[in-house]
């Protein structure tokens, strides 16, 4: 599984020409979800997001989580995250989740982050066609995997 974060001043998901969802200062997460992750992935991955020490403090250092800030988190699935581009110029997906394996770990990611961060998070919709929109402050972007834990 992968997390693509992006530390935003405003992020928004837009579906057929109207906001479905938005934030202001926290995270967007981009979520990629691969055939052999489990719940396991899952739960390393959330923990260590809001964990993640990457707001400034008041002397500018990158020292405050997203607990610390009270921020917002917007989590959209995104089956490219694991395109495979070794043959050929066309990405091959065959790695990305199928909707069955998927849906139900994106969801689990919804409910504990929430859980985690005592409020609800806002997300895309699993499988439509989404204009994603952010700020990017910093720009501040950080990929986490779970399968390179060490």
């Amino acid at each position: 599984m992968r997390f693509v974060i992006q530390r935003v001043t405003e992020a928004s998901v837009t579906i057929d020409n109207a906001i479905y969802s938005s934030i202001t200062q926290g995270f967007l997460v981009l979520v990629g979800i691969e055939e052999l992750d489990t719940i396991e992935d899952a739960d390393w991955l959330c923990s260590k997001l809001i964990s993640l020490r990457i707001f400034s403090d008041d002397e500018g250092k990158m020292n405050l989580s997203l607990q610390d800030i009270k921020g917002d988190l917007l989590l959209v699935s995104q089956f490219t995250l694991f395109a495979s581009t070794k043959k050929g110029n066309r990405p091959s997906f065959i790695k990305s989740a199928k909707p069955d394996v998927a849906i139900p770990l994106y969801e689990y990611c919804i409910s504990q982050l929430s859980t985690m961060l005592q409020k609800p998070i806002k997300t895309g919709v699993f499988g439509a066609d989404m204009k994603v929109a952010l700020v990017n402050d910093g720009p501040v972007t950080i990929l986490m995997d779970s399968k390179n834990k060490e």
